[in-house]
């Protein structure tokens, strides 16, 4: 038998839209000799469609895009796509997450999603009933289970504790091939533990995995890709093939082929900086899937001078090409010169548009109006946050005159310490590094121009932007260090919170000051109504930054 892996990215709600990709990706399929073409989880509806779930109109869209599928498919091939249905059962939610297999007009066998996950950017629980029963299918002389997505993950999943394992019961009742349609998000290390995860199943089982992967991205969520077989072998499994990351792909495997695969399962950790080239592709994609599905093509950011500016501006480019990408520089009266020079070396390295809108004048007219109220009082936070809120004015008074998206520029050290302005440099639609530390942004600035220089080019990011101290220059001399630690420091107790989810008293206990912990702890607490008001954040981290982290606003600080 031949089956073919068809990672697509499906709109949330584009019912037919989805189905004509359906459709053309079937045709392919079957113009390559496939019997059988496997889409993704939820991939007639779109992943994750939220609280649309709760309009009954959603669920009748997803089921009549079910019923228009099983008229169209052409003879001589099945499908198996996923999609939101009716729970049958007569008990708990009212809606399952199914995936069927269509031929012929018929829908021949359907599985519901067992397991359903609720942490971090996930909330299934919330509107779906979970299987009662797991089943197998008989298809060309192979028993095919499906675990859909999390059903595959049941041992490796530390966030909660399933009764049911999924995949066992499946091999229990025979199983010889595993297919596990998903929509896995992506996060640095993520393929890693997927093919990690495939070895020890197909291991035990001694079946093939078929994993089928959603691409693209949906809000602060992004797709990777990368479907693979993996099958047993003699001695280990072997990756027989894997799909393109971060793009639509067709592939196809032979059950009965011989495979003598040259890429075994990796083990050991990836290279680092093919990590790095890893997380740039998923924040390129994350930006580009976020302004094609919201409507825009044209995109701006205010460059500092600094790197995370330079950052976004970089990704902007590679999301959606230099001619709709505009920079802008906002100097003020502590601007300094290189400051205003590296932004300008920047974009001319970019080939982007670079205007300059000098805030001085908006500057003096605030502060003229604000003088009644603030006379006899020295120049504090409220003058320098004055002045990130004029950028922020400016650069959202272009976007609404021009449909251009506005990129914020944060990353998640800052924004986790609430070194940010609200309504100023927090201002705009998308934060493209609001889930990178700021030590991860040097590291990816830095493997940037490695790579092009490396390839005989000239580096992209001015030398000066990664060589100076960071700093906000709302006040003659400042650095980021007068109110934070260093970030070598900040980032690695950052780390051990956030996504440790270590105690103050834990994280002391590996050797880290008391005191510094404490500061961290409390700061971030404090911060914590500015990280809600931030735009969305493109996950790249285990535990999204965004919808992956909901703290109470008014609560004591605890630390653990």
């Amino acid at each position: 038998m031949r089956i073919a892996i068809a990672q697509i990215d499906s709109v949330i709600g584009d019912f037919d839209g989805n189905i004509k990709k359906v459709l053309s990706f079937t045709l392919q399929a079957k113009e390559r000799g496939a019997d059988l073409v496997l889409f993704p989880e939820l991939a007639l509806c779109g992943y994750p469609p939220m609280d649309l779930l709760d309009q009954d109109s959603f669920t009748e869209g997803s089921i009549r895009a079910l019923r228009l599928l099983q008229r169209q498919i052409p003879e001589g091939i099945a499908v198996g796509a996923g999609y939101v249905s009716r729970n049958r059962s007569g008990k708990g939610k009212l809606l399952s997450n199914n995936y069927g297999i269509i031929q012929n007009g018929q829908v021949l066998f359907e599985q519901e999603k067992t397991l359903l996950p609720t942490y971090d950017v996930f909330d299934e629980a919330r509107y779906f009933e979970s299987a009662e029963n797991r089943k197998i299918f008989d298809f060309q002389g192979k028993r095919l289970g499906i675990a859909i997505c999390e059903d595959m993950w049941k041992e490796s999943t530390t966030a909660t504790h399933y009764s049911v394992d999924p995949v066992r019961e499946l091999l229990d009742r025979g199983a010889n091939i595993l297919i596990v349609p998903s929509a896995s998000p992506y996060y640095a290390h993520k393929l890693e533990q997927r093919l990690l995860l495939a070895e020890k199943i197909s291991r035990r089982g001694a079946v093939p995995i078929v994993y089928i992967n959603a691409v693209g991205a949906n809000d602060s969520i992004i797709f990777d890709g990368r479907s693979f077989v993996l099958e047993p072998g003699d001695k280990t499994p072997q990756l027989t093939l894997m799909a393109e990351g971060f793009k639509e792909d067709l592939v196809i495997w032979d059950t009965e082929g011989v495979h003598q695969s040259d890429k075994p399962v990796k083990l050991g950790p990836v290279d680092a900086a093919e990590e790095l080239d890893t997380i740039e592709k998923a924040l390129v994609l994350g930006i580009r899937g976020y302004m094609q599905k919201c409507g825009f093509k044209r995109a701006h950011v205010g460059l500092s001078g600094g790197i995370d500016s330079a950052l976004v501006a970089y990704l902007a480019v590679q999301a959606i090409g230099p001619e709709q990408v505009l920079c802008f520089g906002l100097p003020s009266r502590v601007s300094s010169q290189g400051s205003k020079d590296d932004a300008r070396e920047l974009a001319r390295n970019l080939g982007c548009r670079y205007e300059l809108l000098p805030i001085e004048p908006a500057f003096e007219a605030y502060l003229s109006t604000l003088e009644p109220v603030f006379a006899g009082r020295p120049f504090d936070l409220a003058e320098e946050n004055l002045q990130a809120r004029i950028r922020g004015t400016l650069l959202m008074a272009y976007s609404n005159k021009f449909d251009s998206m506005l990129l914020t520029t944060g990353n998640k050290s800052e924004l986790a310490m609430g070194y940010c302005t609200l309504y100023g440099d927090m201002a705009g639609a998308l934060a493209p590094i609001g889930d990178l530390f700021k030590m991860e942004v040097f590291a990816l600035c830095r493997r940037i121009n490695q790579r092009e220089l490396e390839a005989g080019r000239r580096a992209i990011i001015p030398e000066a932007i990664l060589t100076k101290p960071p700093s906000a220059e709302l006040r003659p001399n400042q650095t980021d260090q007068d109110s934070l630690p260093p970030y070598e420091e900040l980032d690695q107790v950052l780390n051990l919170y956030l996504l440790g989810n270590l105690s103050k008293n834990e994280i002391v206990q590996q050797g880290w000051s008391e005191e510094l912990v404490s500061r961290i702890i409390k700061t971030v607490a404090r911060a914590e109504y500015k990280r809600r008001q931030a735009p969305p954040v493109l996950k790249v981290s285990q535990r999204a930054f965004g919808m992956g982290r909901r703290m109470p606003i008014a609560r004591s600080i605890y630390e653990g």
